[in-house]
């Protein structure tokens, strides 16, 4: 959960930096290291017609300002060990005994672990008015489920990472409580495929966000879910 949590935080810093707020590596001392720089939601060779096509109608609606492109990057949330240590302390008061901090010195975001084409490809759009975040995901071959068929888990995680998305640019640091998926059709391998959360309403610390993944035509829907998502405050220990 944790790790999910930080990759959240990217894509949120990412467009909290476009409206002028610090980046999360702000706090460290020196400068940025370079791999901070590699954006892996950009166009990449290995990129299927659909995918590219997608991802430049998305960029032409963003030239107004309606869609904001969503950066994701593949790097540790903090770069010092005191932070991290600030940071579960804070927020997982009752987990801290439990994680390694030097490893997480180490962590990289799990759906950017695969060489380019084979496992998570993906880039996200948010929508301000519309509170709505749509990303655009094909899975590769290192993906399969059934033959022939992208694996439920595979794409459940990118519901998770998308829901948690929008419920992040929302409120901040949030988790999933949770994630009901009905599989209506199975997903073919190496397709793209368009995930749309809404953000449906929010009472207190709770948010609640659905979802559903289409078809690059919006003529097949794949699979829909519901979400729970719980706003993390450091007076409540989790």
């Amino acid at each position: 959960m944790l790790r999910s949590c930080a990759a959240r935080l990217h894509a949120v810093g990412a467009l909290r930096g476009l409206r002028g707020c610090a980046r999360p590596w702000a706090r460290s001392s020196g400068p940025a290291p370079e791999f901070f720089h590699e954006d892996h939601s950009l166009p990449k060779p290995s990129w299927s017609k659909d995918m590219r096509l997608l991802f430049d109608q998305f960029m032409k609606k963003c030239e107004d300002g309606s869609w904001i492109h969503l950066p994701s990057y593949n790097y540790t949330l903090f770069q010092r060990s005191q932070d991290i240590s600030a940071f579960i302390h804070a927020y997982l008061p009752t987990a801290s005994k439990l994680i390694n901090e030097e490893k997480l010195l180490q962590a990289k975001i799990f759906t950017r672990n695969f060489e380019d084409g084979l496992g998570f490809e993906y880039v996200m759009f948010y929508n301000d008015v519309e509170k709505r975040v749509v990303c655009v995901f094909e899975g590769g071959p290192y993906l399969q489920g059934m033959p022939g068929c992208l694996h439920g888990g595979a794409i459940a995680t990118m519901i998770d990472a998308t829901v948690g998305t929008s419920a992040m640019i929302a409120e901040g640091i949030v988790m999933t409580a949770n994630l009901n998926i009905n599989f209506k059709r199975p997903v073919p391998l190496c397709s793209v495929v368009l995930i749309n959360s809404q953000l449906d309403k929010i009472e207190g610390r709770k948010l609640f966000i659905s979802c559903n993944v289409q078809s690059v035509d919006e003529k097949t829907l794949y699979t829909e879910a519901t979400s729970l998502f719980i706003k993390l405050d450091p007076e409540k220990q989790v």
